[in-house]
């Protein structure tokens, strides 16, 4: 059974979701997590000589937890612009609860480091790879949503400008007088 539109929504415009553009930016960010995920484990190993992820004794790539962490990053991502493109067909303003979800997430997974037995460096070396990982994901899948959105319907009213306003706000019942000295000139 279809119901008539409401006088309301009847000149509204709609929110049409370009599924092509949000994914492949979803993707994009998915690779780039990855990357952010490899570099950070790098810089940390390698640079700062701090051994997260793996043992001493595994080099600057690590081990198998360093391909787990770096799968890990890109499958959030890609979990991350899902949970958004689900927001952005059912909520009122998917944005801001992506952005509440995704902080307290991303607050999760820098908290978590620091409840294991690693050493205190380890954990606050994973702690910012993890935090760097939660604000790229955030502002990227943000952007994505942003540039995927399509408006269709009706255009919206013209609005007046700050003349017009005053010109209808203001129209004087009575014509006014101004003296010939103080009448505007066309070429001033």
């Amino acid at each position: 059974m279809t119901y008539p539109a409401s006088p309301n929504d009847a000149g509204s415009p709609r929110i049409r979701i370009d599924s092509g553009r949000f994914w492949a930016g979803a993707v994009a960010t998915a690779v780039v997590a990855a990357l952010i995920a490899l570099v950070g484990i790098l810089i940390c190993r390698r640079t700062l000589g701090i051994p997260i992820l793996a043992p001493v004794g595994a080099g600057a790539w690590g081990d198998a937890h360093t391909g787990l962490f770096v799968f890990g990053a890109a499958i959030v991502a890609l979990v991350a612009a899902a949970l958004l493109y689900l927001l952005m067909l059912g909520t009122p303003q998917p944005g801001l609860f992506f952005a509440w979800i995704m902080g307290l997430a991303t607050l999760a997974a820098v908290v978590y480091p620091f409840s294991t037995s690693a050493p205190v460096n380890q954990k606050g070396a994973t702690a910012v790879v993890n935090l760097v990982l939660g604000i790229a994901i955030t502002s990227l899948l943000t952007g994505v949503a942003a540039r995927a959105v399509r408006r269709t319907g009706p255009p919206p009213p013209p609005s007046r400008t700050i003349r017009q306003r005053y010109e209808y706000e203001y129209e004087p019942t009575q014509p006014v007088n101004i003296p010939p000295s103080r009448a505007p000139r066309d070429w001033e």
